[in-house]
């Protein structure tokens, strides 16, 4: 009996220890270039979906482009809007695969300040291998054109 609760024990240490370790985050890492900061991200479902990603920087940029993580994409619309209600409706409807770049897309040379990014798409293939993500960038407006 003693024999049974000490393997019992080793055992639900051992799922224990393994569980802490299986938990890490399985985030990728995405390096910006100079010049461009991380905006917002969002999980895409498998249906039609629509996701807006909020701003919180007050910064100007002069383009924006998102990287798709994970699994393909199809985009069918997007809406940039700008903070003083410019709306900015580049005509896109593609498939951008896992781990690929959008094209960048000019804003203004003078850059803007942007409120909100609306996107419309959905992951392509099953649904057994989990959601894409889309991280968007955005280029800061820069006076002395440094970058």
């Amino acid at each position: 009996m003693k024999r049974l609760i000490q393997l019992l024990f080793f055992g639900c240490a051992a799922l224990f220890t393994l569980s802490l370790f299986s938990c890490g985050s399985s985030r990728k890492v995405m390096g910006l270039e100079e010049g461009w900061d991380l905006l917002g991200e969002a999980k895409v479902n498998f249906i039609r979906d629509k996701d807006v990603i909020t701003i919180r920087q007050r910064n100007m940029y002069t383009a924006i482009r998102f990287a798709v993580e994970d699994k393909d994409v199809r985009i069918s619309e997007l809406k940039i809007v700008m903070n003083n209600g410019d709306v900015l409706q580049p005509a896109i409807n593609e498939d951008i695969k896992a781990g690929q770049q959008s094209r960048t897309i000019e804003l203004a040379a003078d850059g803007r300040i942007l409120d909100r990014i609306e996107f419309k798409y959905r992951s392509l293939g099953g649904i057994f291998s989990g959601r894409a993500t889309v991280t968007v960038v955005g280029r800061r407006y820069d006076p002395y054109r440094r970058y």
